[in-house]
């Protein structure tokens, strides 16, 4: 493995892990957005999760050595899961994800590569802007200063890595007992972080580096229920880990399950019967969310879905 003791004059190879099932509609933004970084040193490792549609036609269509083509034996029904099967086949010093419905700006590796020289940070992440497909509408992620260094309590208060931002050192996630939680289907990348950041430090890239779509497949009510249960079971494990337990962001991480479990019940029962739940919620930013959502109808609730 490259060791990086003048990152300047030697660029180390960068692994760019795309999973993929059926997503012809989008794949070529997403592999051209790749193809044309300013940071030419990568390669991108193509996982098929065994797509029925021109998926495998597309990305072979591009010849190009850097991008290679794996195709799933059997289909994994989590992402995660394919996402630690897609890294046994990485080769870089540094791992990128990038899903098929997001795109990278051109000058995102040449911006955060650099940020690793400092040997102790693990993982580089960026601000993302958001495309809201349904209303052709985008809007930047976070409006404020990024956090960096030590910052798994800042990271516990307020998650701000965006998915398709973040580079790894491959070391740094090496170190960890394991990568991907294959059990998650919505977490994992909140998970992996979070202990990622309870040991390495992380730096930013305090621009927006990426675009992510938000459609109406990424972002579902059944999704929100896996995210409460999920979420849960992370608590419940992290509440007796030492490293998280000391931490005063843990609880927000409770506050934010009881926000969801909230605006959920509304969704399906309404003013009556939530109305003292909204009023015992701590005084923040949510609690007022959750007034604002008891006054409106609840069709209004459920097609708001990214709550």
């Amino acid at each position: 493995m490259t060791h990086l003791n003048n990152i300047a004059s030697e660029k180390p190879l960068v692994s760019v892990i795309i999973n993929c099932f059926n997503g012809e509609k989008y794949l070529r933004e997403a592999l051209d957005s790749v193809i044309t970084q300013t940071y030419n040193n990568w390669e991108i490792i193509f996982w098929d999760n065994q797509s029925t549609d021109k998926s495998a036609e597309i990305f072979k269509s591009y010849k190009d050595s850097r991008l290679k083509y794996y195709c799933a034996s059997s289909h994994a029904n989590i992402l995660y899961e394919a996402r630690n099967y897609a890294l046994q086949k990485a080769n870089g010093d540094f791992i990128a994800f990038l899903d098929v419905d997001d795109w990278w700006l051109p000058n995102k590796l040449e911006k955060q590569i650099p940020l690793f020289d400092d040997p102790d940070v693990g993982l580089v992440y960026g601000n993302v802007w958001r495309l809201f497909e349904k209303k052709n509408k985008k809007e930047i992620y976070k409006k404020k200063i990024l956090p960096t260094g030590m910052i798994l309590d800042e990271l516990l208060h307020d998650y701000v890595i965006g998915s398709p931002t973040y580079v790894i050192r491959k070391k740094s996630l090496d170190s960890l007992d394991y990568h991907f939680n294959k059990h998650f289907h919505i977490i994992g990348d909140f998970d992996l972080n979070l202990r990622l950041a309870a040991k390495w430090k992380i730096n930013c890239v305090q621009d927006p580096v990426a675009t992510a779509r938000i459609h109406g497949q990424n972002v579902s009510l059944l999704n929100k229920n896996k995210e409460i249960d999920e979420l849960k079971t992370w608590y419940d494990k992290m509440k007796i880990n030492p490293t998280f337990s000391s931490k005063s962001g843990l609880n927000q991480i409770s506050l934010k399950i009881l926000y969801l479990e909230i605006m959920q019940a509304i969704s399906v029962d309404g003013f009556k019967k939530n109305f003292i739940k909204v009023i015992k919620y701590p005084l923040c930013f949510n609690k007022i969310k959750l007034i604002i959502a008891l006054l409106l109808p609840k069709f209004v609730i459920k097609k708001i879905k990214n709550y």
